[in-house]
């Protein structure tokens, strides 16, 4: 066919595979390539084709193919939402005297008008940027609050409808999480890929990865839809990598585009943050970005304290970002691997429960953990207030405490009661991951002296050389909770 010489899949004008006609080709990546797809009749008539081959590639490359495929065929069943491309239907090809396209996977998918990338010039913004970049942390929050990692975020993976709205698509090297990570093979865009990835070492299943690879994805992202110009300034893909390998390890500052709008700077500098677990959930910068695009009316509430520079906007980010965590009624339980499916566990926690579980590796920390410690603590209630101890919220988090385990962007700021459960659940993962590690030899269960800590101090665990006599049915209560919310 003209114009696809060269491209992964070639495939002639007129073409037939199952009710679907080939038209024009639209894009072609280094393992499939896209046409546009037509049929006759009612419904949807037309479709974007991605052809993946099969009788071209080696067998280690066909493996590699097959792996790809079923990862984005996996995660299209386990995912529906707006903001996702959907997979109306996967075809095979059945033609022996056609070798080069005979077996070759077709995933029927949504068409698509461009990507981002098409809209992307140097130097200039692309309009309605905030309210692209807020829609692409939609999808995003969507993904990860099922467990599942994007891993190869850019916007030529950020699809325009024809309605003007943005899905993810290009699912390819997605990944899903086991127990706090999961793993990608040796792929992606240097220029979105994070500094960090490559440190990491390449076992059988390939780098491990987390989350945050996709929030620093998020922030090049939207750096190249603001201005027009990619974060790392450098003629080459690879002088960036070198650019943004030095700015991770401290050897340089993160120079970003002199025409990022002030308001965005802190949003972007967030996302690429240097150490992997100061980046913000995408649930968070998806309830930033709705503000920055003026989605959201700002709260008048105010904090008794605030550090310099912190306004009640920033105050604010962290409220209403639950809904983020809203899984699709088709998926049955998508955070059954961390809890008990059926367990008394209020269904709007459960995404922040599982982030903040598994927000380190620390030995005791788990999803099962944070519910009993909550169940224990509160039973689940939001809106608890003990003013006679200054504690409140879902965790009775004393405000002046609870300053030093905020997200990077506000911490140090004494916020009011009431304390959302958006605030206060993922604040005990940053809890304990800071105090999990100084309890290291002291004698016991990990997960509940860490438990024992939050509800006292890590000097009265330590002290005791466990768990103290007084805190001793404090921690059987967790222990059995915890025991009870484990899968």
């Amino acid at each position: 066919m003209g114009g696809t010489e060269g491209w992964a899949v070639s495939v002639p004008g007129g073409y037939r595979v199952g009710d679907w006609q080939v038209g024009r080709p639209i894009a072609t990546g280094s393992w499939a390539s896209v046409y546009e797809g037509r049929r006759e009749g009612e419904g949807e008539t037309r479709s974007a084709l991605k052809f993946l081959p099969t009788g071209t590639v080696t067998r280690r490359q066909l493996r590699h193919l097959q792996d790809m495929t079923q990862r984005e065929i996996r995660l299209h069943r386990s995912l529906q939402h707006p903001r996702l491309v959907r997979l109306r239907e996967t075809l095979v090809v059945d033609d022996a005297e056609n070798p080069e396209l005979d077996g070759a996977c077709v995933l029927v998918m949504d068409l698509a008008e461009r990507s981002l990338a098409d809209l992307i010039g140097s130097g200039t913004p692309v309009p309605d940027a905030p309210r692209l970049i807020a829609e692409i942390c939609e999808g995003l929050a969507h993904m990860h609050a099922a467990g599942w990692v994007h891993g190869d975020l850019k916007p030529n993976n950020v699809l325009m409808m024809a309605d003007g709205s943005v899905r993810l698509a290009d699912f390819g090297l997605a990944t899903e999480l086991d127990g706090t990570h999961g793993y990608l093979p040796p792929a992606g865009s240097v220029d979105h890929v994070p500094p960090e990835r490559w440190g990491e070492p390449l076992s059988e299943r390939g780098h491990a990865v987390w989350t945050s690879a996709d929030i620093w994805a998020l922030g090049v992202t939207a750096c190249q839809l603001l201005t027009g110009h990619l974060p790392f300034s450098a003629p080459t893909a690879r002088a960036r990598y070198v650019a943004a390998t030095e700015y991770a390890a401290g050897d340089r500052p993160l120079a970003l585009p002199a025409s990022l709008p002030e308001a965005w700077r802190s949003w972007v500098s967030d996302c690429l943050a240097p150490n992997p677990r100061s980046r913000p959930g995408a649930a968070l910068q998806l309830y930033r970005a709705r503000m920055l695009a003026g989605a959201v009316e700002v709260p008048l509430r105010r904090a008794r304290r605030r550090t310099a520079g912190v306004t009640a906007l920033a105050l604010l980010m962290l409220a209403g970002v639950s809904g983020a965590g809203t899984v699709s009624p088709s998926v049955a339980d998508p955070f059954g691997r961390w809890l008990r499916t059926g367990s008394d566990i209020p269904p709007q926690y459960r995404a922040l429960i599982v982030e903040a579980g598994t927000m380190c590796s620390e030995p005791g920390l788990s999803p099962a953990l944070i519910a009993g410690m909550l169940k224990t603590e509160s039973d689940f209630d939001p809106n608890l207030s003990d003013v006679a101890k200054d504690e409140y919220g879902i965790a009775r988090w004393t405000p002046s405490v609870l300053q030093f385990y905020l997200p990077p962007a506000i911490r140090g700021t004494i916020l009011p009661p009431p304390l959302p459960p958006e605030v206060s659940i993922p604040a005990v993962g940053r809890y304990l991951c800071v105090r999990l590690p100084l309890l290291t030899g002291v004698p016991g269960d990990p997960g509940l002296l860490g438990a024992v800590a939050f509800r006292s101090s890590g000097e009265v665990v330590r002290e005791a050389k466990g768990v103290p006599a007084r805190f001793r049915a404090y921690a059987e209560r967790v222990r059995k909770n915890r025991a009870a919310y484990e899968p």
